[in-house]
């Protein structure tokens, strides 16, 4: 499989260089069905982050233009620099057509984000695109998550288990977070769950 030109040393882990920030519980945001409480589609017990939803549940607020969701905005906002997110995610076997992870913020027409991993039978990949996998055999396994984001240079690299899997431009915008969990996209699956532990978020020294 051929990707973008590499950014970072394939062999260095790609924290090296940067400093974490401050990740006290109030920056996890829950968004989830606006009909249920948060314990009905999100449950965090001994350090992991569960998150599920139903393809016919509820949006995120009554007339919302999106799609079920049941995911956690890290109120870590930025608008230069580098900044890097880290997760071990966990996606159980027949979850489908649902976005587990993205970078909020974009400016191009008809779009919110500047990066977004979708699973689509067992295939992490970028956005919808079968050409750009990142990782082909994602479920039922624990897995770490880099995602770096260089918002001045408009790019972004995704790094799977300390291996760089992507390098990609971005959609500009200039006000961008990071979120992780479940979104409904195209073709989903009944039910969608992901698992996160370890979630931190970088910015370069």
């Amino acid at each position: 499989m051929a990707f973008a030109a590499a950014l970072y040393h394939p062999y260095a882990d790609p924290i090296l260089g940067f400093a974490a920030i401050e990740l006290t519980e109030d920056r996890f945001k829950l968004h989830k069905p606006y009909d249920l409480p948060p314990e009905q589609r999100y449950e965090f017990r001994d350090g992991v982050r569960r998150m599920w939803v139903f393809c016919d549940d509820k949006l995120l607020s009554p007339g919302s233009p999106t799609k079920p969701r049941s995911e956690i905005l890290l109120n870590a906002r930025y608008t230069a620099g580098v900044w890097q997110f880290e997760g071990y995610g966990y996606v159980p076997a027949g979850t489908s057509g649902v976005a587990v992870m993205q970078v909020f913020g974009a400016c191009a027409s008809g779009r919110n984000t500047t990066l977004m991993l979708h699973v689509y039978g067992g295939r992490l990949m970028y956005y919808h695109d079968e050409a750009r996998v990142v990782d082909g055999d994602i479920y039922d396994r624990w897995f770490r998550l880099n995602v770096v984001h260089d918002v001045d240079a408009g790019m972004l690299t995704v790094f799977i288990d300390g291996e760089e899997r992507l390098a990609v431009a971005g959609h500009g915008g200039y006000r961008h977070y990071f979120k992780f969990g479940v979104y409904t996209q195209t073709d989903p699956s009944h039910y969608m769950e992901s698992r996160w532990r370890d979630v931190k978020v970088y910015t370069k020294i």
